[in-house]
């Protein structure tokens, strides 16, 4: 049986096989093309990416493609963030999410000792562990890859992460591995890296940003506070509040979030009482201590403490004055929530870590064929989400769902391999959507009338 993220050989060989970097996809329509609530997805020849009348993608990278480094593209392209450069260029840098058993996919004649060195684990063998992230140098006018390399190596299962405004990318590891004989280090920490990477940077873990089975993360550009999700059935949401605004290795206070005269509150609905959506709850912070955790306990500490509890915790972002972030398995037909939490404007004498919130069910989900599984989350040039679908199934039906301001959800695409897509993010000019296949990694570019989704 086909299990989740597994690809049958035979269809990856078939799809892969003649695949250029630059395919346009066969959905070339008219520009003006306005889309419905019953949004019809046009079949893609190329058998990738079914998109709605209008919308077409490229290809921009794939796995093995060859990159600067002389290393190539490695599979299991997770979350990404895009950060711009200058007027025409972004960097794309792209999560892969490796576990510790995948052996390191490096030759050995690929090996340079500056890499083992750059690397942040290496196993007993001397080999780099090898999660981390790339980065892809993307010109939006000529749309065409200018560069790629690795920036980060030697982690474990790299998830998602967020982009911050002063110009990184905060990547984070979905594993709480410890050192052993097999491994030398720790692992289950934030690590930044930054936009200007063209090469591997030196990975340094922001531990004061806590130890777990970190997901995803945004930043208030207000107060430089991160938001923090955990993938764990009894996950919590934590905030860090650095010490110094965008520097985070600086040192600050973790905490977790709890609805305000209800400790232990559970948002997950999946058992009585029930909450309803769009109804807020005023929230506030708990101070965690211990935060490296070396138990792995950090969220059953912080519920004892009367944190509030969610049902896998994963992709997050914020809007203008608020954040969302999905929830995958919850609700009551555990097919996976979107949450929305608003940060209440500081007064003049307030500092940071005194900001309080509201939390509310943004959308539950009642039905697969509406929304299923909600993953990595992006905020398109319209003020609609756009939300990658991850279902745990032999044969899964993954889609991209868009949601409207009012919490209507309606297909965007239609992923037509048996793999995920993930990394959702969007040009700083709001004109392209670039978004990963997860395995094997395919990176695309699409592009269509924005102005007139869902219109």
């Amino acid at each position: 049986m086909v299990t989740r993220r597994q690809f049958n050989q035979g269809m990856v060989a078939v799809a892969l096989s003649g695949l250029a970097t630059h395919l346009r996809a066969a959905t070339l329509f008219s520009e003006s093309a306005t889309l419905t609530g019953n949004t019809q997805l046009i079949p893609d020849a190329n058998g990738i990416l079914d998109l709605p009348e209008g919308f077409s993608y490229e290809v921009i990278s794939k796995l093995d493609d060859p990159m600067n480094d002389g290393l190539t593209v490695p599979d299991r392209a997770d979350g990404m963030g895009c950060i711009p450069i200058d007027d025409k260029r972004v960097v794309l840098v792209r999560n892969h999410e490796i576990p510790l058993s995948k052996k390191a996919q490096l030759a050995q004649d690929k090996v340079q000792p500056s890499r083992v060195l750059k690397a942040y684990d290496t196993y007993a063998s001397g080999l780099p562990l090898s999660g981390g992230t790339s980065s892809i140098v993307y010109n939006l006018q000529t749309r065409e890859v200018e560069h790629q390399c690795m920036s980060i190596l030697g982690t474990i299962r790299n998830c998602s992460g967020g982009v911050t405004p002063w110009g990184s990318w905060l990547t984070c590891e979905e594993s709480v591995d410890k050192a052993s004989d097999r491994i030398g280090k720790d692992h289950g920490y934030v690590f930044e890296v930054p936009a200007t990477a063209r090469e591997l940077v030196d990975p340094e873990p922001i531990k004061a940003m806590g130890r777990f089975n970190h997901e995803a993360a945004c930043v208030d550009p207000a107060t430089g506070i991160v938001y923090l999700t955990e993938d764990r059935q009894d996950s919590l949401f934590y905030r860090y509040i650095p010490n110094i605004p965008g520097k985070l290795q600086a040192g600050g206070k973790l905490q977790a979030l709890m609805v305000s005269g209800q400790p232990k509150f559970d948002t997950r609905n999946t058992k009585a009482p029930f909450i309803e959506e769009h109804q807020d709850y005023a929230c506030e912070w708990l101070d965690l201590d211990n935060v490296d955790s070396p138990e792995d306990d950090l969220r059953h500490r912080g519920y004892a403490k009367g944190a509030a509890l969610f049902a896998r915790g994963e992709g997050i972002h914020f809007g203008t004055n608020e954040m969302y972030f999905c929830c995958t398995s919850g609700g009551k037909k555990e097919l996976g929530q979107i949450m929305r939490y608003v940060p209440t404007p500081l007064t003049a004498n307030q500092s940071s870590d005194e900001q309080t919130g509201s939390l509310s069910i943004f959308v539950e989900s009642h039905s697969k064929a509406t929304f299923n599984f909600g993953d990595n989350i992006a905020l398109a040039p319209n003020g609609h989400l756009m939300v990658c679908e991850d279902q745990y199934s032999a044969i899964v039906d993954n889609h991209l769902r868009g949601v409207t301001p009012e919490g209507e959800v309606y297909d965007f695409a239609k992923v037509r391999w048996q793999t995920e897509p993930a990394g959702a993010c969007f040009s700083p000019d709001g004109k392209t959507l670039f978004v990963n296949l997860y395995s094997p990694t395919l990176t695309l570019a699409i592009t269509g009338p924005w102005q007139n989704l869902y219109g």
